[in-house]
């Protein structure tokens, strides 16, 4: 959406080093997702608008009768369309705009959606212990979420989870992403080192890299 990289190399090594670090003391696993936004939201952008732009003329037409202001019905249905093909162009062309028109609890059930999708396509639900973490990030949305897979899930509450998020959302306010998830990387590589210890044999079952999507 805005700028082709977010990260530098040398944020993106920073995460890196930071989640190798985190996995060499315990036979956990943990993956990053950046995403730029969960979805295009054009159509649910467009059913808003139209539904404003169908209000908005039921008010007005409300109003020309009580001013005895009398407008042809076949002029109403015109301005109505008139308005809403200009409303889908500006939002065919300004994509950014959109997601200004979704109320937030759609955006964030879009974001978690995108979470889980990444949590399922590269299979952190697939380690041995069950021990698989996700730290993902979703910038449109300025959503933010930890997932955890059933082993270490069931050992840690949701609040030092809650934690994690909060801290990697307010580095994210400050503007020093890389340096929030280096935390949450940190954050939960001792949390897994606590339940999920290293053993003698310690194969690293997914790419220690920060993904940008």
């Amino acid at each position: 959406m805005a700028d082709e990289n977010i990260f530098t190399d040398e944020e993106r090594k920073r995460v890196a080093d930071a989640i190798g670090r985190a996995e060499s003391r315990t036979s956990g696993e943990i993956y990053c997702v950046l995403a730029r936004a969960s979805d295009s939201y054009f159509y649910p952008a467009a059913f808003f608008v139209a539904l404003s732009i169908l209000v908005v003329s039921l008010l007005a037409a409300f109003a020309l009768h009580y001013w005895w202001v009398s407008i042809a019905p076949a002029m109403l249905v015109a301005a109505e369309l008139a308005a809403l093909g200009a409303a889908l162009l500006v939002l065919r062309a300004f994509p950014d705009w959109r997601i200004c028109f979704v109320p937030r609890g759609l955006r964030y059930r879009r974001a978690h959606g995108e979470a889980l999708r990444q949590f399922f396509a590269h299979n952190i639900h697939m380690t041995r212990e069950r021990t698989g973490v996700l730290i993902f990030v979703s910038l449109a949305e300025h959503y933010a979420e930890v997932m955890a897979d059933a082993g270490i899930n069931a050992r840690v509450p949701q609040e030092r989870w809650n934690e994690t998020v909060a801290k990697l959302t307010g580095a994210a306010a400050r503007g020093v992403l890389a340096e929030g998830f280096a935390e949450a990387v940190e954050i939960v590589g001792a949390e897994l080192a606590a339940h999920f210890p290293a053993g003698d044999e310690n194969p690293n079952e997914i790419d220690n890299h920060l993904v940008e999507i």
